[in-house]
């Protein structure tokens, strides 16, 4: 399989992967198939990933996440800095796992694939073909 291909579904995949966290966030999936199902439900799980943090900051880092997850998968649709966004996003799932894993155990990061698709996205930061990419077009 050529690497642009490779590329493109690793663009694709992580890209669906935040907009459907987002979603579900939001209330989009049906409920028997949901994580939260609803803002609130996010920020109870977001207060347990990070219980040292003060109660007032969990809303404020909810809106920060879900609008940094928005503008990556956007980003990476499009293919725009795909390198630069690809690593941020391995960084913010990397964190994201490696909260569950402290907070919660690791179990819940592996069940989840967090760390492969950290991995993916920081495997994507690599690839320097270019294809269907907006970079290309600038």
């Amino acid at each position: 399989m050529k690497i642009i291909y490779i590329k493109l579904f690793l663009r694709i995949s992580i890209s669906l992967g935040f907009l459907s966290a987002v979603a579900d966030r939001f209330g989009f999936w049906p409920e028997e198939s949901s994580a939260w199902g609803n803002w609130g439900s996010f920020l109870e799980y977001t207060q347990l990933l990070n219980p040292i943090v003060p109660k007032s900051l969990i809303n404020p880092i909810g809106i920060t996440v879900t609008i940094t997850e928005i503008i990556f998968a956007i980003l990476l649709c499009i293919g725009f800095k795909t390198s630069l966004v690809a690593k941020f996003s391995g960084f913010l799932l990397l964190i994201f796992g490696l909260a569950m894993s402290f907070s919660i155990g690791i179990k819940a990061p592996l069940d989840y694939s967090v760390f492969i698709a950290s991995a993916g996205a920081f495997g994507l930061s690599t690839i320097k073909e270019k294809y269907l990419e907006i970079d290309q077009l600038i």
